[in-house]
């Protein structure tokens, strides 16, 4: 089929990057955007939005996890149907998946519009904080099922070699949200709900592209009747768990954070990790962009059963990720003062922290790729059990051992450390699985005679 010539060209880094190359453009833009949005609140509101955008940032994870594991997990279960040939039953499956998780973000915005403020009515804030807070939740909750579709249809579009309108429609969405915040910030002067409603008005330009799409038969997936399956249900909740514990976990991590700033340094600490993140986010996204990409390559050479192919990507994707890691370290060293400084003046007490915070958490970026691409191989494969537990030990074993520990030691600097610690001790772990797992996806092929 013609959908389906990509899946069919040879294993090659130009032919890996056609697909690859769209997806980290994608997301490496979707991290600048909400960089921009920190650039914009941070300017034209204050520091202590900024800090209130990262104490939010716990509940909006959590909203996404359940969506995240329905499109990372459905992704897997529907390619591996088309490369074992049964396009019709994937069809039904990927419009079931979708129904659900419109089923699950009504729900989540009804759970969460009647949780927003008893949520923070007893923290231990300043009351500015607390009210951005609850004005950002609020707006941001509004725009949630479009949001939860965004993050189905981008995974989708991408296993429908259609990356390259996925790209476009982030661009678009990128381009609208920062438009948006400057009118509704600079012009309008809405504050922070005003910064919400343009993030979620820019979420939703690939929700609504995404409906007509695939509303056409001519996508290699496109809506069908739907047949209620509940095994392939289970299978997309077990195969995407890892990714659903990862944004869980990052929510709880970064609450872990927020809290052990306040108790150390106070609110100007919480608003230099969300600096922090944001860099880390950023450099982050280059890895998570190739993952992505090569995912519905590696799940329909798995359900292919062409061993060939399938350690031929493997191999290749460690050699580009080895390569991505020295550029983004030696990047974000070079680059750090002038990158904090976006977010907050040299003669603000924020920028001191943020500046020292990064050179050390830099160091987390030799692991992060590896760590990033093992999680999602595995998800591809359909081994959801070894992606759960790399993502778990990853995202909150490791971490939570190195923020416990650590800042006793070495007070706020161990903060900075716990990163890289806890990154290098899940790079240990994945690089064992892929050594436990080396007969069945990396062992060298035979030479084809």
């Amino acid at each position: 089929m013609k959908n389906q010539n990509g899946y069919h060209r040879p294993v090659t880094l130009g032919n890996i990057l056609r697909f690859a190359v769209p997806t980290i453009s994608m997301t490496v833009f979707m991290s600048f955007y909400t960089m921009v949005d920190g650039l914009f609140v941070s300017n034209l509101i204050g520091t202590d939005a900024l800090s209130a955008i990262n104490l939010t940032a716990p509940v909006i994870q959590f909203v996404t996890a359940i969506s995240t594991m329905l499109a990372t997990g459905g992704s897997a279960v529907i390619m591996k149907k088309m490369g074992e040939r049964q396009a019709q039953e994937a069809r039904e499956d990927f419009t079931f998946l979708i129904l659900v998780n419109v089923v699950v973000g009504a729900a989540m915005y009804l759970l969460g519009s009647l949780s927003v403020g008893p949520l923070f009515a007893g923290v231990n804030l300043s009351a500015a904080i607390k009210g951005y807070c609850v004005e950002y939740l609020n707006r941001y909750l509004l725009f949630i099922v479009p949001i939860l579709l965004m993050n189905q249809f981008t995974l989708y579009m991408i296993a429908s070699e259609k990356a390259t309108l996925s790209l476009v429609c982030s661009v678009t969405g990128g381009v609208l949200n920062m438009v948006l915040d400057y009118l509704f910030l600079a012009v309008f002067e809405m504050g922070i709900g005003g910064a919400a409603i343009a993030t979620g008005l820019g979420y939703s330009v690939t929700a609504v592209v995404g409906l007509f799409v695939f509303a056409q038969k001519k996508s290699l997936l496109h809506f069908q009747k739907p047949v209620l399956r509940w095994r392939v249900l289970a299978s997309a909740a077990s195969n995407g768990c890892s990714e659903m514990a990862t944004a869980l976990v990052t929510g709880i991590v970064t609450l872990m954070f927020n809290w052990t700033m306040l108790n150390y340094v106070g609110e100007d600490g919480v608003a230099a990790v969300t600096i922090i993140m944001y860099v880390l986010m950023f450099a982050s996204s280059l890895y998570t962009g190739y993952s992505y990409g090569v995912a519905p390559l590696i799940s329909f050479y798995y359900g292919e059963k062409n061993d060939e192919k399938l350690k031929k990507l493997l191999r290749i994707s460690f050699e580009v990720i080895a390569a991505i890691s020295v550029v983004t370290v030696v990047s974000s060293l070079a680059l750090t003062k002038p990158l904090v400084s976006v977010f907050a003046r040299p003669d603000n007490p924020v920028y001191d922290l943020a500046v020292t915070g990064n050179r050390l958490c830099t160091l987390a970026l030799f692991f992060i790729g590896f760590n990033i691409f093992a999680s999602g191989a595995f998800t591809a494969l359909s081994n959801g059990v070894v992606s759960a537990v790399l993502a778990f030990s990853r995202s909150f074993v490791f971490m939570l051992i190195a923020m416990l520990l650590l800042p006793v030691v070495f007070g706020v600097t161990g903060i900075w450390l716990a990163t890289p610690v806890a990154e290098l001790m899940a790079f240990i772990l994945s690089a064992f699985m892929f050594f436990r797992y080396k007969n069945r996806y990396l062992e060298p092929a035979p030479e084809a005679a």
